[in-house]
């Protein structure tokens, strides 16, 4: 997973036409961290999505702009708009996280 570390990074990439998934998440996060042992095989079983990652203290004014109120939050874009988001509560399990993943095919 790459890291998005500006705010115009962030905009040139959702606004391709590939899917682009951003998992937000912040360093102190205990949900970031379980979520990131756990990440790896489903990135690749679902790599129809370009992924990244950015951290929510760094960036802010793009957490807000989203409605990224929880962390971990998954939210996929394309063509520069949000199409689907699973908020913190339910981006738990590796079983949740596939579930949403399924959904957006």
């Amino acid at each position: 997973m790459k890291t998005i570390t500006t705010a115009e990074q962030f905009n040139e990439l959702i606004n391709g036409n590939q899917k682009v998934l951003v998992k937000f998440y912040a360093g102190w996060c205990p949900d970031c961290t379980r979520m990131n042992m756990f990440i790896d095989p489903i990135i690749e079983e679902y790599n129809q999505f370009d992924w990244y990652e950015l951290n929510r203290d760094e960036l802010p004014e793009i957490a807000d702009k989203y409605d990224v109120m929880g962390i971990p939050s998954l939210l996929i874009f394309q063509n520069g708009e949000k199409l689907a988001h699973l908020h913190s509560a339910n981006a738990k399990t590796p079983q949740q996280v596939t579930e949403f993943l399924s959904a957006q095919q």
